[in-house]
């Protein structure tokens, strides 16, 4: 339990290099199980999720050391199959060991992912993937098991863009015998990546960043390196504290077009942009706008982690500003509490209305989830006086070091 005293007014100024991405790193972690190589990766960013990650690659008898933001594997030594029920419901992407497991072992065994609740999030179409491929599925007390004589080749229709099941798919079909098809794939960068990685491996492969995936087969590489990709949610988060807060940031070390989701509305708010290679600057000297209505959707449509952080930028912004959720059925969770600060937030259903406030006044706060608590850091940066956020741990699972990260911009932050 930690707790955020944000001293709220002070607008933020200079440059950042955006953190490794968590949503890209994970499935690479499990990913290296694929292979009985020796895998160096750089990068890495030192969040909860990457360190339960790495915990579970150990329990599993790879050997897994890091250095700065340097991690090396060898995962020759895959000695079970089991994934220990305190590691896998520390977080949601737990399940996302299932296809690699299945591949490299031929069975895999692990309790229901935890992670952030932010309503019911089945993994019916992880192990539909996994049956597509000739394995079997069970949940028995709390547990999921897996395991297959052999995986085939097929087709693998997804009914949903799922990420973590599109990534599943991928890193199964590695191991299965004769060409997978996955069809309805998701199309994030996060996909386009792993794809880059598992090619890496040794995967025969093409089609990720479009909705249809062939996997052809898999020669494993002894020794493998790779770096991974800035963290899109990162950048968007800095670049909303500076709409909330005011000032002048440069966001550095980032894909513009990863995150032109995010820029388009703020720059309809009223923020100025401007974007170059590997680069997005932020200006706002003036209150923002409302009016828009936001939609959440799959790649290349507004993302669903965004939109908490896009909640807290348009607090202040003058008019209405409309969120509607489609991915989660629970994800306003941090409109009652930024209630506390002043704010107007009308949640009904799986809509919420924004009505903007000419000031906002600091308050104790409770994140309840990840995206959620970083976007109440990032309304009491726009808040008068002090806002404290209560976090039970949420906010280290997805950001490296978040409080230095703004502090080195003028923020005034303090953890205890």
């Amino acid at each position: 339990m930690s707790i955020w005293r944000v001293q709220g007014g002070y607008p933020l100024e200079g440059s950042v290099t955006i953190q490794g991405a968590k949503n890209a790193v994970l499935p690479v972690l499990a990913a290296c199980i694929l292979t009985d190589g020796e895998i160096e990766l750089t990068n890495v960013p030192v969040l909860r999720d990457v360190e339960a990650s790495l915990e579970i690659l150990r329990r599993l008898g790879c050997t897994a050391e890091r250095q700065g933001d340097v991690v090396t594997l060898d995962c020759r030594q895959v000695t079970g199959s089991a994934i220990p029920g305190e590691l896998a419901g520390q977080m949601r992407s737990s399940v996302i060991f299932l296809g690699a497991l299945l591949a490299r072992c031929g069975q895999a065994r692990l309790a229901l992912p935890g992670g952030c609740a932010l309503g019911p999030r089945p993994v019916d179409l992880h192990l539909a993937a996994m049956e597509a491929l000739g394995a079997h599925t069970q949940i028995a007390d709390g547990e999921l098991l897996c395991w297959a004589d052999g995986l085939a080749g097929g087709v693998i229709p997804l009914e949903k863009p799922s990420v973590g099941a599109t990534e599943n798919a991928m890193i199964a079909a590695c191991g299965a015998k004769g060409a997978s098809v996955i069809t309805g794939a998701a199309q994030e960068p996060e996909i386009v990546h792993l794809q880059g990685f598992l090619r890496a491996l040794g995967a025969d492969m093409d089609g990720a960043g479009t909705s249809v995936i062939t996997v052809r087969g898999f020669k494993p590489v002894r020794r493998v390196g790779w770096r991974i990709m800035p963290d899109r949610i990162a950048a968007a988060t800095v670049l909303c504290a500076c709409a909330c807060a005011g000032g002048d940031v440069e966001v550095r070390g980032l894909e513009p077009a990863h995150v032109a989701a995010v820029t388009r509305p703020l720059e309809d708010m009223g923020a100025r942009l401007e974007s170059g290679t590997g680069r997005v600057r932020i200006r706002c000297a003036r209150r923002l706008r409302g009016g828009q209505t936001l939609i959440t959707a799959p790649y290349p449509g507004f993302p669903t982690d965004a939109q908490p952080l896009l909640m807290a930028a348009a607090l202040k912004a003058e008019g209405v500003t409309t969120f509607v959720e489609t991915i989660f059925s629970d994800r306003f969770r941090q409109g009652a509490e930024m209630a506390r600060l002043g704010a107007d937030v009308r949640v009904a259903g799986r809509v919420a209305s924004v009505t903007g406030v000419e000031r906002l006044c600091g308050a104790p706060v409770l994140a309840e989830d990840l995206r959620g608590g970083a976007s109440l850091i990032i309304a009491g940066l726009g808040a008068e006086g002090q806002t404290d956020v209560t976090d039970p741990g949420h906010v280290a699972r997805g950001y490296e070091r978040l409080d230095e990260t703004l502090s080195a911009l003028g923020a005034h932050i303090a953890i205890t």
